[in-house]
């Protein structure tokens, strides 16, 4: 009997929780079958269960506490009979995979093709030498350039891409049948992206490796697979070839879960009055800044303020890091102003200078040369009226304190003295985000990673400012998540006249939410105008570069474009 090379029938996950021997369901009779040489995209919100059926592949779940039921095929081999020997051959030799946070997968302390070396000797009998010219032979297979040298480094020394090539180059080091790839895309830029999923395919296409991707990102999904399993509170919801299911869904949830994809061919929000601005000043036509006395931080401009003067406002910025021959320039010479109620996007991949010249808006960072004024004032340091919201909320929210607390700190920062104030505008604040006032006294850990992120963009509106900076906040997000921040994020603009400044990676979120854009190469703003004329109508090889990296939700678009690609490098 010609068994598949994966082979899911009716698979329950119960996780434990609590210590009374109760158990919570992750998985729910989930059935799917993969050929060797095919892709299956697992395609799911956050919480529905994708990852967790990618883990019971491989037998993750083993000595978890966790219970499993039904069966699961990999190779011929049962993965809940299999001994702890044939589970050591299974994982690396059968099947391996790829897992979405590289730094957390390889050890800091070892050298890259050291770590592939020891992967590859654990399951073929070979030298250290052999196992060394291993190493090299899978990175430079992955296009890691000057393989022979870099293999050397260690992970600190690669590039977020350049990492996750390392972690395919590792899992392809014993020749498996199965690469499972868990979220690999969702940290890295989109050219980076486009990269590796080009990658993917051509191993596909090369070695006939059967590919299981896990993704919340259907555009990502289109670009790279044959079917598509929509996952929904552990259950499959939907299955079939992925051109079928992307273009007419025939279930309520799977057409929900593409209308909230951003788009970049797709209609953009209408903009509120309040983001209906007088014609702005392009980049190239901001003036020289007139010599003036630097403002303290809580300055402010004297006598009544004009109307088009903008929130804030950046001349010839520069910011540099690192000492004689490593000195580089992350910010080189940026002028650009943003006007109350207007959203400036800011886009670029990473090591672009987008995140450093947002905090230097902010005043969290000193600019080098140049000149930050808002409202007309120039200001050194961190000012009044201005807020930023961050991409981890994870990081930005002390773990032991309550969200509440947290969000009130502005306002006592501010001098707010009346506790009952302060509580009352806080719980004012929850509920304008979409939260309860009920939460005040719950933890970050209570929360969902999209209600984290409306506790940042909370504890941003307490001091009622005048400009939030937005740093990647919806980039850890699933698409459905993504849309309701960024609709909030709108929704608050609209109301307040705030002017928001929103830096991503992601350029078709990015059309959604700005009046403006500016792209960014290498410190320096390549092209800036209305967002509808910059994408429809890029005027620099670099910003048709990034648009064309983009996923596209149509197979047969993004099958043409990874062609194109391949010319364009081959």
């Amino acid at each position: 009997m010609t068994h598949s090379l994966v082979e899911v029938t009716d698979l329950v996950v119960d996780f434990p929780v609590g210590g009374a021997g109760e158990h919570v369901r992750a998985v729910d009779g989930v059935s799917f079958t993969l050929e060797a040489g095919h892709a299956l995209g697992v395609v799911g919100e956050s919480g529905s269960g994708k990852s967790t059926v990618a883990a019971a592949l491989l037998g993750l779940h083993r000595g978890t506490g966790a219970r499993l039921g039904g069966t699961v095929r990999v190779g011929g081999t049962d993965v809940a009979a299999a001994s702890a020997a044939e589970l050591r051959r299974l994982r690396g030799g059968t099947a391996a995979m790829v897992f979405q946070d590289p730094l957390s997968s390889l050890d800091p302390y070892y050298a890259i093709g050291d770590q592939i070396a020891e992967v590859h000797r654990i399951h073929a009998d070979v030298s250290r030498r052999a196992a060394r010219a291993r190493a090299v032979e899978v990175l430079d297979r992955v296009g890691i350039p000057d393989a022979v040298r870099r293999s050397r480094a260690r992970p600190h020394e690669f590039s977020g891409g350049m990492r996750q090539r390392a972690l395919i180059a590792m899992a392809l080091a014993c020749e498996p049948r199965l690469l499972i790839a868990d979220e690999p895309t969702t940290a890295l830029d989109v050219t980076v992206q486009a990269q590796i999923l080009d990658l993917l395919h051509g191993l596909r296409e090369e070695r006939g490796l059967g590919l299981l991707l896990v993704t919340h990102d259907v555009g990502v999904a289109a670009e790279s697979v044959d079917e598509v399993l929509v996952m929904r509170g552990g259950s499959a919801v939907e299955r079939g070839p992925v051109a079928s299911v992307l273009a007419a869904p025939s279930e309520p949830y799977t057409r929900a879960l593409l209308a909230a994809v951003p788009r970049l061919d797709g209609p953009r929000p209408v903009r509120g009055a309040a983001g209906e601005q007088a014609p702005r000043r392009s980049r190239g036509s901001a003036p020289d800044p007139a010599p003036q006395t630097p403002a303290g931080p809580d300055s402010s401009p004297a006598g009544p303020e004009p109307a088009d003067v903008p929130v804030v406002e950046a001349f010839s910025l520069r910011k540099e890091f690192g000492r004689g021959r490593r000195k580089v320039a992350a910010v080189a010479g940026v002028s650009l102003a943003v006007h109350a109620g207007e959203t400036l996007g800011i886009v670029g991949e990473s090591g672009s200078g987008k995140s450093t010249l947002g905090r230097m808006l902010v005043g969290l960072l000193e600019p080098g040369s140049g000149q930050v004024r808002r409202d007309g004032v120039e200001v050194t340091g961190i000012a009044g009226g201005v807020q930023m919201v961050f991409q981890d909320p994870v990081s930005s929210l002390n773990p032991r304190r309550s969200v509440g607390e947290s969000i009130a700190d502005p306002l006592r920062a501010a001098g707010e003295r009346d506790e009952a104030a302060v509580r009352a505008r806080v719980e004012e604040l929850l509920l304008r985000v979409g939260l309860e006032a009920g939460h005040y006294d719950r933890y970050p850990h209570e929360f969902s990673g999209g209600q984290r992120q409306r506790v940042g963009i909370a504890r941003a509106l307490a001091p009622r400012p005048r400009l939030i900076v937005c740093d990647e906040p919806v980039s850890a997000l699933d698409v459905t998540t993504q849309a309701q921040v960024t609709a909030l994020l709108a929704e608050l603009q609209r109301e307040l006249g705030i002017a928001l400044v929103f830096i991503a990676h992601d350029l078709a979120v990015v059309r959604q939410v700005s009046d403006r854009v500016a792209v960014m190469r290498a410190g320096e703003i390549v092209e800036e105008g209305p967002v509808d004329e910059v994408y429809d109508r890029p005027a620099h090889p670099y910003t048709r570069q990034l648009l064309a990296a983009v996923p596209a939700l149509d197979p047969a678009l993004a099958a043409g474009r990874r062609r194109t690609r391949q010319e364009v490098f081959a």
